[in-house]
């Protein structure tokens, strides 16, 4: 039971921060699409929110681990 848990949570995790991924880069070629000029602007914005997006599956995992060794739950 534990290892479909740690599956689902892992799972869902991978596949949200997918979804926020695509949203972040689709809204970043469209701002820099309309204005070229806050390209570089944009561009450092867009990697700390794109580290902060895969912050969750990597927190996904590790607590997928734990429930794994029974650690939590």
């Amino acid at each position: 039971m534990n290892f479909l848990a740690a599956a689902i949570m892992i799972g869902l995790a991978a596949f949200g921060a997918a979804i926020g991924n695509s949203n972040l880069f689709a809204k970043y070629v469209e701002g820099v699409a309309r204005q070229p000029e806050v390209r570089g602007t944009l561009f450092g914005q867009v990697m700390i929110l794109f580290g902060l997006i895969e912050a969750l599956p990597i927190i996904g995992v590790g607590m997928g681990i734990l429930l794994l060794f029974g650690i939590i739950g």
